[in-house]
């Protein structure tokens, strides 16, 4: 269970990172849909929301449940794309113009650090440093896969953008 939610991890990121690299510096910037994010904003809240790697090596303790208990719940929650979310305030994007190049090399070294830790770590240790208020805390395997679900998400948003990004020029 582990190591095959690791790999959707790989996959899921790296597929993240081409669909961003795939755009100039000015359509990573372009606003295509009024009041939405631009795909650099999305990219920029992921790499925000990238910022659990402090949670992982933090204080844990023993699970006292099935380690992958929580995913299914989050799973229907965040593939569901006909539902609207709010971003709470502290992974909001930045509303200036984003670097393609500086968000890419961060984004990759949070990933990285995820793949190369991932492997080593108990991913069955309940998380004590942060909750998310709805869900309580998290194990370390509910976190990659918050993230996981997180960014296919947002791969989707990215795909919408890129496909009007495209059709425009």
């Amino acid at each position: 269970m582990e190591m095959r939610l690791l790999e959707v991890y790989d996959s899921v990121t790296m597929k993240l990172l081409q669909l961003l690299r795939s755009l100039t510096q000015d359509q990573l910037n372009e606003q295509v849909f009024e009041h939405h994010w631009t795909a650099g904003q999305t990219g920029d809240h992921l790499d925000k929301s990238y910022n659990v790697s402090s949670v992982l090596k933090g204080r844990v303790a023993h699970t006292h449940r099935p380690p992958d208990q929580k995913l299914g719940e989050i799973q229907e929650l965040f593939l569901n794309f006909d539902i609207k979310m709010e971003s709470p305030e502290a992974v909001l994007p930045t509303l200036k113009p984003i670097d393609k190049g500086k968000l890419l090399n961060r984004l990759e070294q949070k990933i990285q650090w995820v793949n190369d830790h991932g492997k080593t770590m108990d991913l069955s240790k309940t998380c004590l440093d942060f909750e998310i208020p709805e869900y309580g805390p998290f194990t370390r395997l509910e976190w990659i896969g918050f993230n996981t679900l997180h960014t296919q998400r947002h791969i989707h948003q990215l795909e919408q953008i890129i496909k009007h990004i495209r059709n425009d020029t």
